[in-house]
C-alpha cells in the first residue's frame, strides 16, 4: 500500500471537484501516522543530504483555504527535522513597502539557499488568488501574473532550486467544523478571524481562482500536488511521500572527504 499522488498532468485544466478530500487511500490513522514517522526518518537522512552537498535547495509551497492545515502539516512533516537546513516563510498580507515592489518582490528574497529546504505558507500564489476573486486587478494584470510565476519557477529550477506545490484540499463541510472547533475551544479561539468569513462566503469562488491558478502554472519541473486534506494524518502523508519522492530524485550525496584522512592523527 502506498499514498497516491495526485499530479495533474499539466496542460489539462484542473476540476477539483474531480479530487475527494475525503480520500484516506485505504489507509487507517493508525496505519498512516506509523508509515509518515518512517518517512520522516528518511526526509531527515536526505535533508542532511543536500545541507552537506550544498548544491541545490527545495521549495516547498502550501496553499490553502483558511484551516486547511499548512500549520499543521509544517509541524508533523518536518517535526526533528535538522533546523539550520529548513527555512519558513509565512506570506501575509503585502506591507506598503512590498505593495511598492512587483509582486514577486517580496517572495524571491525568501527562496532558500543552496543546501536549505525552503517551506512557504502561502506564497505568490496569493497574487492570483485574492485579487481575482475580490476583482482588486483587472483581469489583464492577474491573467500576465501566471506566466511571470511561471518564468519565475522556471528561473529557480534551472538555477539549482528544485519547486513543488500543495493545495490542501478540504471540502466546504469541512472548513465549517474546523472554524466550529475553534469557537468553542478557547485554546484555540486566537486563530479564529471574523475576515474569514467572508472569504468563506467566496468559497466557489475561490476553488475557480484556484483551478485556474494549478492549471496555469502546472509544470513538469514545479508540479502542483493535490492533497486530499479532511482528513489530517493523510494530508500528512501524501506530504511526506511526495516529499521523499522529490529528494531522492534530486540524489542529493554527503561531498567527498578531503584526501589523506586516512593518514590524520588527532594530537593528545
Amino acid at each position: 500500500m502506498k499514498a497516491h499522488i495526485h499530479i495533474p498532468k499539466p496542460g489539462k485544466h484542473v476540476q477539483l471537484s474531480d479530487y475527494d478530500p475525503e480520500e484516506d487511500g485505504g489507509y487507517d490513522k493508525e496505519t498512516a501516522q506509523a508509515e509518515t514517522d518512517q518517512l520522516q526518518e528518511h526526509i531527515f537522512d536526505l535533508q542532511e543530504r543536500l545541507y552537506a552537498q550544498g548544491t541545490q535547495a527545495l521549495l516547498v509551497v502550501l496553499q490553502a483555504m483558511d484551516t486547511g492545515g499548512k500549520d499543521g502539516a509544517i509541524r508533523k512533516v518536518f517535526q526533528g527535522i535538522n533546523p539550520q537546513g529548513v527555512r519558513v516563510t509565512a506570506f501575509k498580507v503585502p506591507s506598503a513597502e512590498e505593495l511598492a515592489h512587483d509582486f514577486l518582490w517580496r517572495v524571491h528574497q525568501h527562496v532558500p539557499p543552496k543546501g536549505c529546504i525552503g517551506i512557504f505558507n502561502r506564497s505568490h500564489y496569493e497574487d492570483v488568488l485574492v485579487p481575482v476573486v475580490n476583482q482588486i486587478v483587472p483581469p489583464k494584470v492577474w491573467k500576465g501574473r501566471y506566466n511571470h510565476i511561471n518564468a519565475f519557477e522556471r528561473l529557480l529550477t534551472e538555477t539549482g532550486t528544485r519547486v513543488i506545490k500543495f493545495y490542501l484540499h478540504i471540502d466546504r463541510a469541512e472548513q465549517k467544523r474546523r472554524l466550529e472547533e475553534r469557537l468553542e475551544n478557547p485554546d484555540k479561539q486566537w486563530k479564529f478571524s471574523m475576515g474569514d468569513l467572508p472569504v468563506r462566503e467566496k468559497w466557489d469562488d475561490y476553488m475557480r481562482a484556484y483551478e485556474d491558478a494549478i492549471t496555469e502554472c502546472n509544470t513538469e519541473s514545479a508540479p502542483w500536488v493535490i492533497v486530499p486534506a479532511n482528513k489530517k494524518w493523510y494530508r500528512d502523508l501524501v506530504i511526506a511521500r511526495a516529499l521523499v519522492d522529490t529528494l531522492e530524485s534530486m540524489k542529493p550525496e554527503f561531498p567527498p572527504p578531503e584526501p589523506g584522512l586516512d593518514k590524520v592523527v588527532i594530537p593528545d
